[in-house]
């Protein structure tokens, strides 16, 4: 008898190891001035996107709790068109805790704006790579393998290759019929969910990638060790942001890096010396002139 309950407790224990869930997400669903629909349904909807991100297995690697990705999802319903259907801005924060300090870093915070979905009370929500199951499982299976996509590309070269090609899936699976489809498709906006994925797989970005893993794991990693090495790799980083955004002006690419990084930029080099601090201004206010007024807080 003892034998076997060892045997179903070491069981039970690689079981447990084997099928650790990768997010620690949290999802609000946000529905200012909407009167068709019960607010239960909504506070349901939250519970079942919050359970789709934590308890499904996205990965074959195992997971610590403390290893686990840290997001915040805010789902802002704007229209309700029915009473099972609705418009929505998905508002997505991504965090990636930094070696050696308390801090934790942005790799991805973005805003999809004018989604439109079906939710019904009690709907499964389920991971939709190999085929196309409706408007809100597709929206949040994206952005599941984009943000492991980004977290793995932090800490390896390319190490984000097979969540990129799940991403890519999901939209090479939207029908043409779809009522989102400009937001999923090739002729859509540069800034839209095909093109985001489709500049992470192209090889004429492989060097951005590189120098968003020496960003993180070169860069930000060392900082409580050696800030001014530190600092030496991140300027190398934002050069080829810069690069990027000459050769290919309003990317998706650059629009996202700028989003995640604009305040940390600032704190990282406020602290720098005269000459650096003027240069990584020059530099950031010409990739992100929509920042400058923040910069400036660089050269202060």
């Amino acid at each position: 008898m003892r034998k076997l309950i060892f045997i179903f407790v070491l069981i039970s224990f690689f079981s447990t190891r084997i099928f650790s869930q990768e997010f620690k997400v949290k999802v609000t669903v946000q529905t200012p001035k909407l009167k068709l629909v019960d607010p239960k349904v909504f506070k349901l909807m939250e519970k079942s996107i919050n359970e789709f991100f934590n308890n499904s297995k996205w990965t074959v690697d195992d997971y610590e709790d403390y290893e686990k990705i840290e997001a915040n999802i805010l789902i802002n319903i704007t229209n309700e068109t029915s009473s099972t259907s609705f418009v929505a801005d998905f508002s997505i924060q991504c965090l990636r805790p930094v070696y050696n300090s308390n801090y934790k870093t942005v790799t991805l915070n973005w805003i999809d704006k004018g989604y439109s979905f079906v939710y019904e009370e009690l709907q499964p929500i389920d991971i939709s790579t190999t085929v196309f199951i409706d408007d809100l499982s597709a929206i949040l299976s994206f952005y599941g393998y984009f943000m492991l996509g980004l977290d793995y590309d932090s800490f390896a070269t390319m190490g984000g290759d097979r969540y990129f090609d799940k991403a890519r899936e999901v939209v090479d699976n939207v029908p043409l019929t779809n009522q989102n489809i400009k937001s999923w498709h090739i002729n859509g906006k540069k800034d839209n969910r095909y093109w985001m994925v489709d500049y992470m797989r192209n090889p004429k970005f492989r060097n951005y990638r590189q120098s968003f893993y020496e960003y993180h794991r070169m860069g930000l990693d060392i900082m409580s060790e050696d800030p001014a090495k530190g600092r030496a790799v991140i300027i190398s980083a934002l050069k080829e942001v810069g690069r990027l955004s000459d050769l290919y002006p309003q990317n998706a690419v650059v629009k996202l890096f700028v989003n995640d990084k604009r305040d940390e930029l600032v704190e990282i080099f406020k602290g720098a010396g005269y000459a650096q601090r003027n240069s990584v201004y020059n530099l950031l206010s010409k990739i992100d002139p929509s920042g400058i007024d923040r910069y400036k807080d660089i050269i202060r």
